[in-house]
């Protein structure tokens, strides 16, 4: 991967700043039904409101608004629109066809977008991200409550769903593949198994971030680990980060944070939400109390990467941003 090696040697220099939400971003566009549909997939069959991964074809300007807006406020790695950009939850819109086109064209934007600031200031460097969410099914947990055995996807699905993505986002222009949001580390091992095997079918190294999520005041996945089983259960690959996002703001992740920090030699990466939803479903935390909250990650040293998940905007990752920059990174063995 060409960018690697500025990718390792930011890293060592500093903590990078991950984006901010590109949901939270894309509502305020407001688009309707016409809008996801443009006039590419104006007599298409089904609803399309809400697959906000289609909008990279057919309203690119709005996502590369989005990333350009994110850059401005400092942040050093893009992620692509591509939470939902596999087969499976493609399915949901009758859109399996578009998945490589859909990751390959969200890769472009992003790369475009950060190739861009690149040419303005050489010296900080910008990398895309390829955004591998978890799909909507879980390879762990069975959906059905009276049959306990049952599942919904298995493990050679997710993995050729999941390697169909990566490779997309890799010809896209992605430095790093993220996978992201994992609340079934099952689902997430199959993502790993994919990625390795396009590493050795093209003889490359990818940087890869992973990224779980704890669901609840237990301080567990939704398949039932602790940070610590989640971390033994993804450490078997030379990852570039580990990490949480997402479910939880800054303040409830520290614990967590704190066990992967103490335990890994991987980077340590975090971009919780922007607090806790209120009754609406919508986030209040203002970028000030967002910052100050994750200054008790960078005085503590727990972090290397650090963005921000749901409810979180430009303003959020300006504020991040400049807290951090007087901090030093989380030190990892591989850097020292």
């Amino acid at each position: 991967m060409k960018n690697s090696a500025q990718l390792y040697k930011a890293l060592s220099e500093r903590i990078l700043i991950l984006d901010g939400a590109m949901g939270t971003m894309l509502q305020r566009y407001k688009f309707e039904e016409e809008d996801y549909r443009g006039e590419r997939f104006k007599d298409w069959e089904h609803p399309v409101k809400g697959n906000n991964d289609l909008l990279s074809l057919t309203q690119p300007h709005a996502i590369e608004e989005v990333h350009r807006k994110y850059l401005e406020a400092g942040a050093d790695i893009l992620e692509t629109n591509t939470f939902s950009g596999t087969t499976i939850a493609m399915a949901d819109y009758h859109m399996e066809e578009l998945v490589y086109e859909l990751n390959y064209e969200s890769a472009k934007i992003a790369r475009k977008v950060c190739d861009e600031f690149i040419a303005q200031n050489p010296n900080k460097p910008r990398f895309v991200a390829g955004s591998i969410g978890p799909t909507n099914r879980t390879a762990s947990l069975s959906p059905d409550v009276n049959d306990p055995g049952y599942r919904a996807i298995t493990f050679e699905e997710l993995r050729l769903a999941y390697k169909q993505q990566s490779e997309a986002l890799l010809d896209g222009g992605s430095d790093i593949l993220l996978v992201e949001t994992i609340f079934d580390t099952l689902n997430a091992k199959a993502a790993l198994f994919a990625i390795d095997e396009i590493q050795e079918e093209r003889g490359i190294q990818i940087p890869i971030m992973v990224s779980g999520t704890i669901t609840d005041a237990s301080g567990r996945t939704l398949s039932g680990q602790t940070a610590e089983a989640f971390l033994i259960s993804v450490s078997h690959l030379n990852l570039l980060s580990v990490g949480f996002n997402c479910a939880l703001g800054a303040n409830q992740l520290t614990p967590y944070l704190e066990t992967l920090a103490h335990n890994s030699e991987f980077c340590v990466s975090a971009y919780p939400n922007a607090g806790l939803p209120n009754a609406f479903g919508q986030y209040d935390e203002s970028p000030d109390q967002m910052a100050a909250q994750i200054r008790e990650y960078v005085e503590k040293g727990l972090i290397n990467i650090i963005g921000g998940c749901c409810g979180t905007t430009p303003e959020h990752i300006k504020a991040i941003a400049e807290l951090v920059d007087k901090y030093e990174p989380r030190k990892v063995k591989n850097f020292v």
